[in-house]
């Protein structure tokens, strides 16, 4: 896949810089599942290291939009990987329709979680973190529920364990059940429209940073193979469904990895009282919350409420290296 050339910053700036610039010393390549699928995988590596930490976004997500929260990380001696999911950024897509994220069964991407951290974890030793964000901390918590992955630490930041619903989830779950079944499960659940209000409306949810939030639109700029749009009415479906199971599943407290869960109140994409529920389920968690002042995207809110976000990773990371 061919991509326009961008900017690539030495090492002497800050993390804010990686916005919209690669790491000199950063690489791309692939990591290819056992089904054959291929992955785009980002590594950074640190010079000597206290250990390694993935980072994995939710549903659209690509490694690009993480660069800041990485090069942070990076800069308190982590050595830092992530991948693209299977069906979105750069690995390949789901549907015949390249711009909608279809997947009918999370398992899939517990699997290549799972076998991403098998062949991840045997490059190196020492600690290894694990970041999840949004549709990330859902499929994290599948696969700590499985033992199918042994982080020494997890931070899951704003974690999809429930979507939000305005008919709740009980209805929810079998409204996008009826419309995955009365037509194509693959179609888009809804209309991706490019106008001003929709944008204006879309970063209400996301961030009240108004310039992280145009960063995402640079990059799809000069990456438009990257761009994923709406979800299937099939994913809607799962998201529910695999939600709704997650919640009730009693093997939740058999996790013992120490886990830092960062929820916002007022997320309007996930269900925040569902994460902090599952939270009460897990022996050895940590749930710090914010209220009005951050949306759904907190590794790329306001400069206040990052600043504290990244206390609390940094302190977790710290007690538990």
């Amino acid at each position: 896949m061919a991509y326009e050339k961008v900017t690539v910053m030495p090492m002497t700036h800050s993390a804010a810089d990686y916005r919209r610039a690669y790491p000199a010393d950063a690489r791309f390549s692939e990591w290819v599942a056992p089904d054959g699928w291929r992955h785009r995988r980002f590594d950074w590596d640190a010079a000597n290291p206290r250990g390694r930490i993935l980072v994995q976004g939710g549903r659209a997500d690509i490694v690009e939009k993480y660069l800041e929260t990485m090069a942070h990380l990076h800069a308190q001696g982590w050595s830092v990987t992530s991948i693209d999911w299977r069906g979105q950024g750069g690995s390949g897509r789901m549907s015949a329709d390249s711009h909608v994220g279809h997947a009918d069964d999370f398992g899939v991407f517990a699997s290549d979680l799972a076998h991403f951290w098998h062949d991840w974890r045997a490059e190196a030793a020492g600690p290894a973190m694990l970041l999840a964000h949004s549709m990330g901390g859902h499929i994290a918590l599948l696969a700590l529920r499985a033992a199918t992955i042994d982080p020494s630490a997890v931070i899951l930041v704003a974690p999809m364990v429930g979507v939000a619903s305005p008919v709740g989830p009980w209805w929810g779950e079998r409204l996008a059940a009826v419309f995955a079944w009365v037509g194509n499960p693959a179609r888009p659940a809804w209309k991706a429209r490019p106008d001003t209000k929709s944008a204006g409306h879309r970063q209400q949810l996301l961030t009240h940073d108004t310039a992280r939030f145009a960063d995402e639109a640079w990059w799809y700029a000069r990456k438009p193979d990257l761009l994923l749009g709406p979800p299937s009415w099939a994913w809607v479906h799962e998201a529910f469904r695999s939600g709704r199971r997650l919640q009730a599943d009693t093997r939740l407290a058999t996790i013992a990895v120490p886990i830092l869960m960062l929820v916002a109140d007022a997320d309007g994409l996930v269900d925040a009282r569902a994460a902090v529920r599952v939270a009460a389920m897990l022996p050895d968690a940590t749930v710090i919350r914010f209220g009005d002042e951050a949306a759904h995207e907190l590794l790329r809110e306001v400069d206040s409420v990052r600043a504290r976000v990244y206390a609390a990773i940094d302190t977790f990371l710290d007690a538990h290296a």
